[in-house]
């Protein structure tokens, strides 16, 4: 008797806490995910669209969340509108990001810290190319009811993804032709109303 008692009361508690919890959708029109990438000499940024998205908000609390991300978007926007499409061209095909083997990318949130009133230090697992690493970053997180605004930046070693094409540290002699094998990321996400 006593372990049926217990076992109401765990599956009592279990759904009393995840009852809390909403999952609030990312508005994949007004979230932003913006790149720099660089060569020796130069670099250049764009931005990727947001195929979907959440977080898991409780008592207005950020608890988790996951995004997925369109590669098929990858979009250069410092140049012509011809050197644009040729980078974009390149950042999809096999070199890069190999879109048409892997069209998504996708990060979700495994942990997280609070550490002021609205600033986190996340960890999540970001999969791109197939291929799954931790990273660990800081976002700044305003939470108003189930709504939400969310930045943050965060810097990957590509390599680690198997993007390595004129990496420095697996070609030699590339001179000012060598692109870094950091890129970073701004995002910005707006919950949906």
């Amino acid at each position: 008797m006593k372990k049926i008692l217990f076992l109401f009361t765990a599956i009592l508690l279990m759904s009393f806490t995840s009852a809390h919890q909403d999952h609030i959708n990312v508005n994949t029109e007004a979230s932003t995910v913006k790149w720099i990438g660089a060569k020796m000499t130069e670099s250049h940024n764009g931005d990727i669209k947001i195929k979907s998205g959440k977080l898991v908000l409780d008592h207005g609390r950020l608890v988790g969340g996951e995004f997925v991300i369109d590669m098929a978007t990858i979009n250069t926007l410092d140049m012509s509108e011809k050197y644009n499409e040729k980078l974009n061209s390149h950042l999809r095909n096999e070199d890069f990001f190999n879109v048409k083997k892997f069209p998504t990318a996708k990060l979700s949130i495994t942990d997280l810290q609070l550490t002021e009133r609205t600033k986190y230090e996340i960890t999540a697992d970001l999969t791109i190319k197939g291929k799954t690493h931790s990273i660990t970053f800081n976002a700044d997180v305003k939470i108003q009811g189930n709504a939400y605004l969310a930045t943050a930046n965060f810097k990957i070693d590509r390599t680690k993804w198997d993007i390595k094409y004129k990496s420095g540290n697996f070609f030699q002699d590339l001179g000012d032709k060598a692109i870094l094998d950091e890129i970073e990321f701004d995002i910005f996400l707006l919950s949906v109303k």
